[in-house]
């Protein structure tokens, strides 16, 4: 009966919902005329068809056919900031008057590069990308270089970018490293992977909280194993703090206490533009100095594109202090704490994994999470489909407690549509 009811309560939640976003529903099938799938990026893609956003008020996204969510998935960590932060429009706005794609140094480069040298124990050093997947390539061929060595030891379930991502084994387009793919959180089949490969291993490359993996948490005990692993087999450690540097004013490395020998950086350090970033210690980073005899060269049109350094800078300078970050983690665990209490209560064979402002459900019967998304979205709540949510700093408390009220009234009666 219950598969009847979660089988019967979505086609009704599906048609309830196109019924409502007749606009949507036409761009959705111009869209797949000129884009396959109707979309250039597949994660926004959702059944029946994903809403169209015609504009965003502070942190309410409004689409085609006038529907308004609260924003409670922050463009999957990237809109840390949420959408309309004065001091980086201001900023944005005042490059733009200058100037832009300007093809030469300039003097906000060296400015947010100092803001994230500054913040982040393990960087000395660092150079600009125009995305985190990119960060995680020049990672890697960066630690191949320095180690001579070619084996890439990741994680399952980790995702590095499109061509680095090991859900349910290795992505059909990633780029052709030798891997060595280890369970999470598995203590003695990490060990055993550097007793057997240890000498060949270039780098390994972690996320301190698996974030498109569903919000799982490292263990204490295996980071600081892999720290040691790494340490004694002579392999790079490389922390992807891509979403995980949200956590805490020092990244997660900092909430952890666990010092990678590099990390890489993208989604909200830019002030909401395309971003990416990577360091290390100098001795790492000297591979790009030809000062120093460095080998290495990195190109990259828009590395130091302007207006996101004059965005990255006014975010790191001007907004995020580590008073507000460290408040915003707190929020999530508070509503972390709230939802799990809520559908444990309930009976609701759902649970809610993460750290700070970053967490996700999670059902063995995936149709429990669609059918959460889809009354979020009936209740005015924009989660990901896959049960993500992340915390911009524009949400306020009072939408916080609404959305909390919300989930409580579904778990109520989840079959109501």
């Amino acid at each position: 009966m219950l598969n009847v009811d979660l089988d019967t309560a979505l086609a009704v939640a599906h048609s309830s919902y196109a019924d409502r976003r007749p606009r949507s529903a036409a761009l959705a099938v111009a869209a797949a005329t000129v884009m396959p799938g109707g979309n250039t990026r597949t994660v926004l893609h959702f059944d029946p068809f994903p809403f169209r956003v015609d504009h965003a008020e502070g942190s309410v996204l409004v689409d085609v056919d006038g529907h308004r969510y609260v924003d409670m998935l922050a463009n999957y960590t990237a809109g840390l900031f949420g959408h309309q932060v004065p001091a980086v429009r201001d900023a944005v706005i005042a490059q733009l008057d200058r100037g832009w794609s300007i093809g030469a140094t300039h003097a906000l480069e060296v400015e947010l590069a100092e803001l994230i040298c500054g913040r982040f124990e393990s960087i000395e050093q660092v150079r600009f990308t125009n995305s985190g997947t990119e960060a995680n390539l020049m990672a890697i061929g960066t630690a191949m270089h320095v180690t001579g060595r070619r084996k890439v030891l990741v994680f399952e379930e980790g995702y590095h970018g499109g061509v680095l991502t090991f859900a349910h084994g290795a992505g059909p387009l990633n780029v052709p490293h030798d891997f060595l793919v280890v369970p999470y959180n598995d203590v003695p089949a990490l060990q055993a992977a550097f007793a057997a490969a240890g000498s060949e291993i270039a780098c390994a490359v972690v996320e301190p909280v698996q974030g498109s993996g569903g919000c799982i948490p490292a263990e204490p005990d295996f980071l600081q194993a892999l720290r040691a692993l790494c340490t004694q087999y002579g392999s790079v450690l490389v922390f992807d703090e891509v979403m995980t540097s949200r956590l805490h004013p020092g990244g997660a490395q900092a909430r952890f206490g666990v010092v990678p020998d590099m990390t890489t950086l993208g989604k909200y350090l830019g002030g909401g533009m395309t971003f990416g970033a990577f360091g290390g210690s100098r001795s790492i980073m000297a591979a790009f100095d030809p000062a120093q005899g460095g080998a290495l060269s990195q190109a990259g049109t828009f590395n130091n594109n302007v207006v996101t350094m004059a965005a990255g800078v006014a975010a790191l300078r001007d907004v995020l202090t580590p008073d507000v970050l460290i408040a915003l983690n707190e929020r999530g665990d508070v509503l972390r704490e709230r939802l799990s209490v809520t559908l444990a209560g309930a009976g609701i064979p759902m649970t809610v994994v993460g750290v700070g402002s970053m967490m996700n459900l999670h059902a063995d019967d995936g149709r429990w999470v669609e059918l959460f998304f889809h009354a979020m979205l009936a209740a005015g709540f924009y989660v990901a489909r896959r049960g993500m949510i992340a915390l911009a700093l524009d949400v306020t408390d009072e939408q916080l407690a609404a959305f909390g009220d919300a989930v409580e009234r579904w778990a109520a009666d989840p079959f109501v549509a």
